[in-house]
């Protein structure tokens, strides 16, 4: 019962892990992003994104070995038109004005520069926790003229 389960959990990390000299290319592929973000966010599309191995990507070894790996996917997509305003009116969370301030310069060219970005803690934390066997950390970004999602956060696959 356990074996089929671990290979789900294997081929699901996999379509986040990009080939090794693939790891910094800007994916454009929406399968991968829709089955984890369908829950919180419906359909994404026109999307430009990195998943990577956060521990891989510094410069310095690590030290100590984990079991866990930390994968990091980060990057901006289109939602269904309206979804960005319909999320932003929700009552049940503040949504302030935010910043990009962890945005990789690979996605730079992506991104709008008159976008007005909103986030809200608590959505964060349950669109985070919706659909996923795993309580990753991060932050979703919206703009609700352009119908945009910025998202950021890292899960640990192991």
């Amino acid at each position: 019962m356990g074996a089929p389960l671990l290979l789900l959990g294997g081929g699901l990390g996999y379509t986040f892990w990009p080939a090794e000299e693939d790891s910094e290319k800007v994916r454009t592929d929406l399968d991968p992003l829709n089955r984890r973000f369908w829950t919180a966010l419906g359909d994404l599309s026109d999307a430009h994104w990195l998943g990577y191995n956060i521990d891989e990507s510094n410069t310095e070894r690590q030290t100590v070995p984990s079991p866990e790996t930390r994968v990091r996917l980060v990057g901006i997509a289109h939602l269904k038109p309206g979804t960005a305003n319909r999320i932003l009116r929700d009552p049940a969370h503040n949504f302030e004005g935010a910043a990009l301030s962890t945005l990789p310069g690979k996605l730079k060219p992506y991104v709008p520069s008159a976008a007005a970005w909103r986030q809200s803690d608590t959505y964060d934390k349950r669109a985070l926790e919706e659909g996923l066997n795993v309580v990753p950390t991060g932050t979703f970004c919206f703009d609700g003229i352009r119908d945009l999602v910025y998202f950021d956060y890292v899960f640990f696959y192991g």
